[in-house]
């Protein structure tokens, strides 16, 4: 069951979601809802978290810049089950924090790029989530999001009404053999290249 502020921010972007973007959901049919699953996604705006997490009917964690918490939306971004990341200096405990959600079965979402497109490609997929996928051996859902840079561009204040789709890929999973075989910083990009592939396939 949704926690009431994750439940009231859940609602509001989905009558977001139909009335201003026509949101559609391709490729539902491949959405893991059973046990842990690592939501992996290309990042074109500030909508994508909230517009993703729209494809699960129950509570989905993300990473969240550290300064979005200041002020007085703070709290309300808690209550959207958002995590700080200091991107400039990101460090162990946040990428800690997720492995042990993802153990303990629950649904996470992030950007292995790292931050928002400039221009709506694809850039290269950091080598963490490599490491998130290694520590806790969730399963991989490929998720890409186009038109959300359209509706909200990086650096706009305004929003634009723009056609939204949510794709959702082939689930990707990792053996045993392979996550030990792909260690170390090197191992970890192999597999950040190998999701952010497969988010460029949809």
């Amino acid at each position: 069951m949704m926690k009431w502020s994750y439940w009231l921010g859940y609602i509001l972007f989905q009558s977001a979601a139909r009335a201003l973007f026509g949101m559609r959901v391709i490729g539902r049919e491949n959405l893991l809802t059973e046990g842990p699953v690592l939501l992996a996604a290309n990042h074109e705006s500030f909508l994508d978290p909230p517009l993703i997490g729209l494809i699960y009917p129950h509570e989905v964690r993300f990473l969240a810049r550290k300064s979005l918490f200041k002020g007085p939306f703070g709290p309300i971004i808690r209550g959207w089950n958002a995590v700080p990341i200091d991107q400039d200096r990101p460090d162990m405990a946040s990428l800690k924090g997720i492995i042990k959600r993802l153990r303990q079965g629950e649904k996470v979402l992030l950007f292995p790029e790292g931050q928002r497109t400039y221009d709506g490609e694809l850039d290269r997929g950091q080598p963490g989530i490599g490491l998130v996928v290694t520590k806790s051996g969730a399963p991989v859902q490929p998720v890409r999001i186009s038109g959300a840079r359209q509706a909200l561009p990086r650096g706009a204040k305004r929003l634009r009404f723009h056609p939204i789709t949510v794709s959702i890929g082939k689930p990707l999973r990792f053996t045993e053999e392979e996550l030990a075989s792909l260690k170390g910083r090197e191992g970890h990009q192999k597999i950040a290249d190998k999701i952010m592939e497969a988010i460029a396939e949809l």
